[in-house]
């Protein structure tokens, strides 16, 4: 099945493109959308476990599996294979195809089936030989969804996860903030999120209208009544959200010198290890070295007498090779003579056995011979024909004559006739 199918992938190579071409720019790669779709929809069916695709010795399905040639015979025993896995889970039983199945049958089957869900085939079942192209994708797409309606999926909307903000653990601050604090919070604080924090510009901006409203009120005398232990209760259940952050600004020079000094003395504490380890490589590298080089000498030194030797058998086997390059020019030269010498001599026989041929062979004499004897035969009949034109000229001028005799007898007029009148 596999053979027959890669050989059908070669003819119908130059069909696919050349029905491309006709239909529009975008029909070729049409397929490649299509493949990406099926592969989608056989990961919701999970093929890669229920079609038993390690059983079969097969690998999963790229993007581009049946889009593109790769490998007519696996291609289209891997399409047979998922077929009659999508039939059978689209709730119509269908038998596993074998690797050495009539792929026509195979092909027919799989085609009634899908006649049988209701879906068109408006191509040749010979397209599906090949195993790829738009004809095998358009097959497996159709099955897959055939499949995705008998397992009731439905598609839905997608998801997304809530973060949950994390809860600061409250702390208590001092009455007064001081800039050293203030900068430690601003280094621990820089990553968390600032959206339940009060920004201390929004915060002015609400004093200011709050102040501005109230200055329009008739001042009057404000006398608390709020008991001092239920004030400090509130204080410290809204302290976290009065916590006043200050957004930094990434353009500003100060932290752009902090950061250098915090990466100079980084590299600084990181090259004090490195150069030490860096220092035991060198020397290491170097000893290294130094034996190489002492080795290598001792070895020129003891293999001298080998290499002078190798040189001189070098030269030798260089001059051999000039020679033997020099005498295959001379034997190509009378190779070549030699043939035009063997061409003449073959003429030579040719000739020589078309005239003895022609010296002992009897068909000239024969064809002569009858020649003679047709031109003997061509002048008994003309000497005939002569005789009868000869008779039919005497008998002519016979006539003639007695004619003109008969005419001279008749203009006579008797002696005796004349006398009487």
């Amino acid at each position: 099945m596999a053979d027959e199918a890669a050989g059908g992938a070669r003819r119908g190579g130059e069909e696919l493109e050349a029905a491309a071409a006709e239909r529009g720019p975008g029909a070729a790669y049409h397929m490649f959308a299509m493949m990406e779709d099926l592969l989608e929809k056989l990961k919701l069916l999970n093929y890669e476990e229920e079609a038993a695709l390690r059983r079969h010795h097969l690998r999963p399905l790229s993007r581009h599996y049946f889009a593109l040639p790769i490998n007519p015979g696996e291609q289209f025993y891997m399409f047979c294979t998922l077929a009659a896995w999508l039939i059978t889970k689209a709730g119509h039983p269908f038998e596993q195809p074998q690797e050495y199945d009539d792929p026509n049958a195979t092909i027919s089957n799989i085609l009634s089936e899908l006649r049988s869900f209701g879906r068109s085939v408006d191509f040749p079942p010979s397209k599906l030989k090949a195993g790829y192209g738009e004809q095998a994708c358009y097959v497996l797409d159709c099955l897959a969804e055939e499949a995705l309606k008998h397992t009731d999926f439905s598609w839905k909307r997608p998801a997304y996860p809530t973060e949950e903000l994390e809860e600061e653990a409250i702390t208590e601050d001092d009455a007064e903030l001081t800039l050293n604090k203030l900068e430690e919070e601003i280094e621990e604080e820089e990553t968390d999120n600032e959206e339940n924090f009060i920004d201390l510009n929004v915060l002015k901006a609400q004093t200011y209208r709050s102040d501005m409203n109230e200055s329009t009120k008739q001042e009057e005398i404000l006398e608390s009544t709020t008991d001092a232990a239920e004030w400090n209760l509130e204080v410290e259940r809204v302290l976290p959200q009065l916590k006043v952050t200050i957004r930094t600004d990434n353009k500003d020079w100060r932290i752009h010198i902090d950061q250098m000094h915090q990466h100079k003395d980084g590299i600084e504490s990181a090259l004090k290890e490195t150069r030490g380890y860096l220092d035991k490589l060198h020397n290491e590298i170097s000893r290294t070295l130094e034996k190489v080089n002492s080795r290598e000498k001792y070895l020129n030194n003891q293999l001298e007498h080998l290499v002078q030797e190798y040189r001189t058998a070098q030269a030798q086997l260089s001059e051999a090779k000039e020679k033997y390059q020099q005498g295959s020019g001379g034997v190509t030269e009378r190779t070549r003579t030699l043939s035009e010498i063997t061409e003449v001599l073959e003429k030579v026989k040719q000739e020589m056995e078309e005239k003895g041929s022609s010296m002992t062979d009897g068909a000239p004499l024969v064809k002569i011979k009858q020649a003679l004897t047709k031109l003997k035969q061509e002048t008994v009949q003309m000497d005939i024909r002569i005789g009868v034109v000869e008779h039919t000229l005497l008998q002519s001028k016979l006539k003639e004559k007695s004619n003109m005799t008969r005419d001279m007898h008749a203009t006579m007029i008797p002696e005796t006739t004349i006398g009487a009148y």
